[in-house]
């Protein structure tokens, strides 16, 4: 058997470098052409053509939260490819959160402080629902200069400024990286001050499950993080909801004893156990050659930003499956250049006013990232004036995230929210990054970045 040089060592399963044995286990049922008195309601009965690898917790299908049979088999064949101690989830990285705040408390109770997160301000708005289900404290961290809302640049000396200056240490610090526009932060860096500080480390890697699998690893629990959460599907052939939860290996051992209940504690007691067989072959893939099929796609990836480059496009960001073009370089809006590939039948990730951004990966091939480049390629250079972002205005908090979560709320447009109490984050998903967070006064200079991003309602406290 083949062992990449550079990435993780495999057992050898035989013919197979990594077994999977949920798939095995569905597809014998399915061959059994058993009576299905169990749920789910179709009983095998094609509607979609998956319902009969669709099943629940029979006799021999383990439970995700309980794992002891082929769940947890599965889950530590992951583990062997990460290099860490790793969870599913089916419930996408949104699970993952949550346990990871909640575990965040137990380490802080454990060091007699109180429920408090040193948080960058890009997070994702599960994190604000996590917060506010386990009733934490939040000071948020931003950088010196901030450009985007969607981009929070952190460095390990501006953290442990921020450590520093905190009148009552934290139980963990939180970073989303990489974040939507491709920007990754220095988690080695960051993770040595958090340890120095004897602070963990959490962290939102939702879009760099493959970061793992790089010639040098990127991948947080790598480079010193804690915890650590991944969004399969997003950056694997994984379907949509497939997500993993890491735990470093220097994380305390009653932590990792505590980590499938955490999960267990935000999560469904029906899992899909499709999504688990997604999971499942991942681990195949990813033990069969994946490493060596990435790093190739990444150099042609890099060709390729380098001709949009070339040709006056402006890509920002350092994440090797992402491109980030900056739209108004170009003499576009990100929607207007969305727009006009949509005609083509290319679909973007995300467009706003400033960026459009894609995600590729090796299944995206080379012919797909040859006809966007030349389709990008073919829109004709603009010159003109463009508005430009309002500068990021961070608001007054007059409540905590809970309170306000959880407050009688009403919907108002946003033009009268002036001095009003945010509820509830304003925004969809792609990019559900908070513009404002809940428990915070809405400002003049908040209604105007409302208006840039188009965002033309928004739910506020009611008086």
């Amino acid at each position: 058997m083949q062992i990449c040089a550079f990435g993780p060592k495999f057992a050898d399963f035989g013919e197979a470098i990594m077994n999977t044995p949920i798939c095995d286990f569905v597809n014998e049922y399915k061959k059994s052409e058993a009576l299905r008195l169990h749920m789910p309601g179709h009983k095998g009965s094609s509607f979609l053509g998956v319902e009969a690898l669709d099943i629940t917790e029979i006799e021999g299908a383990d439970s995700l939260y309980e794992a002891a049979g082929i769940i947890r088999e599965s889950e530590e064949n992951a583990g062997s490819l990460f290099g860490c101690a790793t969870l599913f989830s089916t419930e996408g990285s949104s699970q993952c959160i949550r346990a990871m705040l909640y575990l965040a408390t137990l380490y802080g109770k454990e060091k007699n402080r109180k429920p408090l997160i040193l948080a960058a301000g890009n997070v994702h708005k599960t994190f604000l629902s996590g917060a506010a289900l386990l009733d934490m404290d939040v000071e948020w961290m931003y950088p010196r200069e901030q450009a985007s809302y969607l981009s929070c640049r952190l460095d390990g000396s501006l953290v442990e400024e921020y450590l520093v200056n905190m009148q009552e240490k934290p139980a963990a610090v939180y970073l989303t990286s990489p974040d939507y526009l491709s920007n990754v932060a220095p988690i080695r860096e960051i993770a040595e001050v958090c340890h120095r500080y004897d602070v963990l480390l959490l962290v939102d890697n939702a879009h760099g499950a493959y970061l793992k699998f790089l010639k040098e690893s990127q991948h947080p629990c790598d480079l010193g993080a804690d915890l650590c959460c991944d969004s399969a599907h997003k950056t694997l052939p994984v379907l949509t909801g497939g997500a993993y939860l890491h735990l470093g290996n220097d994380l305390p051992e009653y932590l990792k004893q505590q980590a499938k209940n955490a999960m267990a504690l935000f999560g469904s007691t029906s899992p899909s156990y499709l999504i688990l067989q997604s999971l499942d072959r991942a681990n195949a893939y990813l033990a069969d050659g994946y490493c060596d099929s990435l790093q190739e796609f990444v150099c042609k990836v890099g060709k390729c930003k380098t001709s949009l480059i070339a040709h006056g496009y402006v890509l920002i960001g350092d994440e090797p499956l992402k491109i980030t073009i900056c739209a108004k370089a170009y003499g576009y809006e990100g929607t207007e250049l969305a727009a006009l590939l949509l005609k083509e039948d290319i679909v973007c990730e995300f467009a706003d006013s400033d960026f459009i951004v894609f995600m590729v990966t090796p299944e995206t091939g080379e012919e797909g990232l040859m006809r966007l480049e030349e389709i990008l390629i073919s829109i004709p250079r603009k010159s003109c004036e463009m508005q430009k972002a309002p500068v990021f205005t961070r608001c007054e908090r007059v409540m905590s995230i809970r309170e306000a979560m959880l407050s009688v709320s009403e919907e108002i447009p946003v033009d009268e929210a002036e001095g009003r109490t945010l509820a509830a984050a304003s925004v969809g998903c792609p990019p559900a990054v908070p513009i404002v967070v809940c428990g915070q006064r809405i400002s003049r200079e908040a209604i105007e970045i409302f208006r840039y991003y188009g965002v033309e309602k928004c739910r506020v406290v009611v008086k």
